[in-house]
């Protein structure tokens, strides 16, 4: 077994989850994958800002589970989704924590995509 440390946001590594006060939508070309106003946007240190969007408001049958996972001190361990309508751009391009860390845990449920891979906008 694999000894992974666990983190505990500070200010030296901050992590703030707030509401997403705009509509977001997630779509590549004609394919709309999300639509949300339940939106957590997710500022963690020096990194851009993540919207995580409530599973209920994506189309999971655009969705394939896959076989790759990551870990985060911070977070967890996240589980990944592709999406095969867009080819090898959509490999692993949605990922999610389904048992967040306590300090994230609002992001339970939720799923998020890479920006270079999607169109994510936000609409107030």
């Amino acid at each position: 077994m694999i000894d992974r440390k666990i983190l505990t946001p500070d200010a030296n590594h901050p992590i703030a989850i707030t509401r997403c006060p705009s509509m977001v939508i997630v779509t590549k070309g004609s394919l709309h994958i999300a639509k949300t106003r339940g939106a957590l946007t997710l500022a963690e240190a020096s990194y851009p800002p993540v919207q995580y969007i409530p599973r209920r408001d994506v189309d999971m049958s655009l969705l394939e589970r896959s076989q790759h996972i990551t870990y985060c001190p911070y977070k967890g361990e996240a589980n990944y989704y592709s999406i095969p309508a867009l080819g090898e751009s959509g490999l692993n391009s949605v990922w999610t924590y389904e048992t967040p860390f306590e300090a994230v845990g609002d992001i339970a449920g939720c799923l998020a995509f890479y920006p270079d891979r999607v169109s994510i906008e936000l609409v107030d």
